[in-house]
């Protein structure tokens, strides 16, 4: 077996863990999108994919971070964080953010680093970084841009020999779904 297929075939199944977890809500779920992004940190790097390599990072933080911020918002009687929503103005300000920052990025790889599709690469990274802080803070529509990057992300991979982390694309994309209608059951 080559060594970064090795890579990638765990760092999927953490990925995989990660979710199941996460769509419980269970807080274990922190500790598996760690590992498993630390690894897809490298095997990003390797193959020039370098937005993909700083959203694993930002992972690595947010795990530590939705983590404890999970950890200390519990209730009085130990039930854990509820889930809630945000308004149309707060997501149309994060689109508006969010695309501008990635159109910056792509243009940043596109002309100061042999990046492979910068343009794709930073839009499906700086959303993630958005839905991401949406799972931590569990607002729902994080499944909702979930679904688009999941989608988007599907493409990309494929382009780029990574045939595994696709599965995984394809796999977050359809349990991106079970996860909004489990959570929007529990909507505060």
């Amino acid at each position: 077996m080559d060594f970064y297929f090795a890579i990638e075939v765990i760092s999927v199944f953490f990925g995989l863990l990660f979710l199941v977890l996460l769509i419980r809500q269970n807080i274990l779920c922190w500790w598996f999108g760690i590992a498993g992004s630390l690894l897809s940190i490298f095997l990003f790097y390797h193959n020039r994919l370098y937005s993909e390599a700083i959203l694993y990072t930002y992972y690595v933080f947010m795990g530590f971070y939705g983590y404890n911020y999970w950890s200390n918002n519990k209730s009085k009687n130990n039930l854990s964080l509820k889930v809630s929503e945000k308004g149309l103005a707060f997501h149309l300000m994060a689109i508006v953010g969010s695309a501008l920052t990635a159109i910056s990025l792509g243009w940043y790889f596109e002309n100061y680093s042999d990046a492979n599709s910068p343009y794709l690469d930073a839009l499906t990274t700086i959303f993630s970084f958005f839905a991401t802080y949406l799972e931590a803070k569990k607002i729902l529509s994080a499944w909702i841009y979930w679904i688009i990057i999941n989608g988007l992300t599907i493409g990309l991979y494929l382009t780029k020999g990574l045939d595994i982390y696709s599965i995984l694309s394809f796999i977050y994309c359809v349990m991106s779904f079970i996860g909004y209608i489990k959570w929007k059951k529990e909507l505060v």
